[in-house]
């Protein structure tokens, strides 16, 4: 059987419901790793529902435990071939955000997978049951056309993305050698429209910190106090607008990247940002100036304000709040001195009148990317767009952000992302959904992609 007969056998299967059924299987377990009562379902989904799909591969199968975070376990499985031919990792994550039933429409639930037109509807459909579904279904049929991958396989099944991957890293450590590979091949995130074939290459990193203002220990009457005493918010938006300004550029140095490399313009000037039905309009004049859309995005950091809290917003009162804070996150890219930033800020906002505003991160997950112009991304591209009939939109990294340093900095590998998804799955929300018509037409790249693989020279 060759490559076309063997896609063609793939949307087959998927035309029969087979994957349909699958990923109803495993949709109904409820692995929502942030809430208690979830961790007993998160080792089950392992063991129960993933191990003998695996096994069913030819693989040999084991839970690693997890030294951070044990109640979220991971599935570690591997089929050897020849140590002539190329080892690819396939990482997937098991765990989902919480199901908030009462949220989903009328007529939905998010442990039932339910078809409506050309979505499914489920939790974990798009977030990531429905992505590693899909890639284990591609590799079963590639096995069946040819009786064997022609590669080795290694996959990685973690249980505690949604709260932040805590474990993966150390695990990614310890187990180096069993979990030794040529490169990443995997999928989550979305697409840059749905009917735009993608593939990135790592993602920004993201940092967490706190701003806080604490000038006296309670709030002072306004009108008895008014011009005499420093006003904790004032003080701390003046100082936010002195690291960001109104335009969203940013001003402090150390939180600023390098240039842009050139394959990484070249890569980005035919990215469209928005343009879908139920994407925000873009904001033209926000921003890094002189840069397009897609380099605000994906080439270059942003500082965000999450949150800003002073007295009672609910209910205000006539007092000069004491204490003000407020949460800021950075989204960088590679090459920018996350070590550094928090001196950095504090640097800054002292020489800017600002002693008294307190720094701290809170929590921290470095860039990562692969080279455009790497062997494997071109590889990957090709295989990608023989089977699309078009060549797929390349990211060098994903504007947020996903464990890829586990891989790409512990594992020391490149990395190379098809998502399966895209921006209007509602991943994370009520009613979170997989398209239809795009989990085809993944089935068939993912298939092609294996099938090359196992014809790949090396």
């Amino acid at each position: 059987m060759q490559r076309a007969d063997t896609i063609d056998q793939a949307l087959t299967r998927f035309d029969s419901g087979e994957l349909f059924a699958e990923l109803a299987r495993r949709v109904a377990y409820r692995t929502e790793s942030n809430l208690t009562d979830g961790h007993p379902r998160l080792r089950a989904y392992l063991t129960d529902e993933l191990a003998p799909a695996l096994e069913a591969l030819g693989c040999r199968t084991r839970v690693a435990e997890n030294p951070v975070a044990p109640e979220c376990p991971l599935l570690v499985a591997t089929r050897h071939e020849s140590a002539d031919r190329p080892t690819v990792l396939l990482y997937g994550h098991g765990d989902v955000v919480n199901g908030e039933a009462p949220r989903w429409r009328e007529g939905l639930d998010p442990w039932t997978l339910i078809a409506e037109g050309e979505r499914w509807y489920g939790r974990g459909s798009a977030d990531n049951k429905g992505q590693h579904t899909l890639n284990l279904f591609a590799l079963r049929e590639v096995l069946r056309a040819r009786g064997q991958l022609g590669f080795n396989l290694v996959v990685l099944v973690e249980t505690g993305e949604e709260r932040g991957s805590p474990g993966l890293v150390e695990v990614c450590g310890e187990l180096r050698d069993e979990l030794r590979a040529d490169v990443l091949i995997a999928s989550d995130g979305p697409r840059v429209r749905a009917d735009l074939p993608t593939l990135f290459l790592g993602s920004r990193g993201v940092t967490q910190f706190t701003l806080t203002a604490d000038l006296r220990p309670r709030d002072h009457h306004s009108g008895n106090w008014g011009g005499v005493l420093r006003n904790a918010a004032t003080t701390l938006a003046t100082a936010i607008a002195s690291i960001v300004d109104g335009r969203g550029r940013i001003l402090v140095p150390g939180l600023r990247p390098p240039a842009i490399p050139a394959s990484v313009r070249e890569a980005l000037a035919a990215v469209p940002v928005g343009g879908g039905a139920d994407d925000p309009a873009v904001d033209e004049d926000w921003g890094e100036p002189d840069l397009t859309p897609a380099e605000r995005l994906f080439g270059w950091n942003t500082v965000e304000v999450l949150a800003f809290l002073a007295g009672t917003p609910a209910s205000p009162v006539n007092a000069i709040p004491g204490r003000a804070e407020a949460t800021l996150q950075l989204r960088s890219v590679v090459g920018t001195n996350l070590a550094g930033l928090e001196p950095a800020l504090r640097n800054h906002l002292a020489e800017h009148g600002f002693p008294m505003v307190d720094v701290a991160v809170t929590e921290s997950r470095p860039p990562t990317r692969t080279d455009p112009d790497h062997p494997w991304v071109r590889w990957a591209a090709g295989s990608l767009a023989r089977t699309a009939g078009r060549a797929p939109v390349l990211l060098p990294n994903l504007g947020g952000t996903i464990p890829n340093d586990a891989f790409a900095e512990v594992l020391d590998l490149p990395t190379i992302w098809l998502p399966h998804s895209y921006p209007a799955c509602a991943q994370h929300a009520p009613d979170e959904h997989l398209l239809a018509p795009l989990a085809r037409e993944a089935v068939a790249i993912m298939t092609g992609l294996y099938w090359d693989l196992g014809e790949k020279d090396i």
